[in-house]
């Protein structure tokens, strides 16, 4: 019988993982956190609104007796107020005070979501990155960066913490009929513009795969590090043609351009930095997923792209459908604290 406390509840893997683990009989309890309040009916979550860097957290995991902890908080789109300075104190800091809290609770596993951005966007990267490649996560980008320092803090705390059972998931971009993120706005414009001469793949993985393998690690699937994500890529043409929308490839030099003057302007949410996030994809495989993890997704990437896409377009993809969208609930500036959202890589 287990206890797990989930970070990021109220996020939308977080609510996701939450029904999934509440509705398990072999799991004791589940104590979801949030930084907003979280309310539910089902008997077995007890709901907590806290920080992640509330230095409290240990004395919760120590009282509540915690077997095993799933974080899933972090900042993925930071909004205007959301400095580098606060992505950081969030998404590594945040993180080393919840591995701080296992270790001296006595917490007997640690589960979290890592993204495939942790190798960073590079020419050099190989065709199809495996968990023993390098993690390069560029400065450029404070997401990508961060996951990169987190995956150090782990590599540390399994150095002096092996009692401290870890699972890592690099996860590729989460799609599912009622995910948005700043990945899924990419898709939705009237013209989806891509960098000439770059293919640009997409490795996508379904979110109930994402929830299928955090319930195996808490279930007790083997510990270490694994990349998350469905079988195949689409490339971003093959994305805009799927869509219903016009392919725009620019040339790197004008799409960089065009990136500085917009970004300055405040009309676009990212800079030049966006040809290399396009031009340069990690592409992940899985095979660690399937032959140690012992868990074989579902849906291939163009099936979990096909599901996003009748869940969120009527008419050849022109037109948002009715269906209830969960949106992302980013940073809660009114308690100054952060919210997991669903995962883009």
């Amino acid at each position: 019988m287990t206890t797990v406390l989930i970070t990021g509840a109220g996020g939308y893997v977080g609510r996701l993982t939450t029904a999934a683990l509440a509705a398990d009989p072999a799991i004791t309890r589940v104590i979801a956190t949030d930084v907003r309040p979280l309310t539910g009916d089902e008997a077995a979550v007890t709901y907590r609104r806290m920080d992640i860097r509330d230095s409290a957290l240990t004395t919760v995991l120590k009282d509540e007796r915690v077997d095993v902890v799933v974080h899933l908080a972090a900042i993925v789109t930071p909004g205007p107020a959301d400095t580098r300075d606060v992505q950081y104190d969030v998404d590594v800091n945040g993180t080393r005070n919840v591995l701080t809290a296992c270790a001296a609770a006595g917490v007997r596993r640690f589960v979290y979501t890592s993204s495939g951005a942790a190798y960073g966007y590079h020419p050099d990267n190989a065709p199809l990155l495996d968990e023993d490649d390098p993690l390069r996560g560029n400065e450029a980008f404070a997401y990508s960066h961060h996951k990169r320092l987190v995956e150090g803090l782990l590599a540390d705390y399994r150095e002096r913490h092996p009692a401290l059972e870890q699972v890592v998931f690099r996860v590729s971009t989460v799609l599912g009929s009622a995910v948005k993120n700043q990945i899924t706005a990419l898709f939705e414009r009237p013209v989806v513009v891509g960098v000439a001469g770059a293919e640009t793949p997409f490795c996508f993985v379904w979110d109930r795969d994402v929830v299928a393998c955090l319930h195996a690690a808490v279930r007790g699937a083997p510990a270490g590090t694994y990349n998350l994500t469905g079988d195949g890529v689409m490339t971003l043409r093959e994305i805009a043609t799927a869509m219903g929308r016009a392919y725009l490839p620019l040339s790197e030099g004008l799409l960089t351009t065009a990136l500085g003057v917009l970004s300055r302007r405040g009309v676009v949410p990212y800079g030049p930095e966006q040809v290399m996030f396009l031009k340069h994809r990690p592409v992940l495989s899985n095979a660690r997923l399937k032959t140690v993890f012992g868990v074989r997704p579902r849906k291939s990437s163009r099936q979990v792209f096909d599901a996003y896409r009748r869940g969120r377009t009527t008419d050849a993809g022109h037109r948002r459908s009715a269906p209830r969208v969960v949106r992302d609930q980013g940073w809660d500036r009114t308690s100054a604290s952060v919210a997991e959202r669903s995962l883009p890589g």
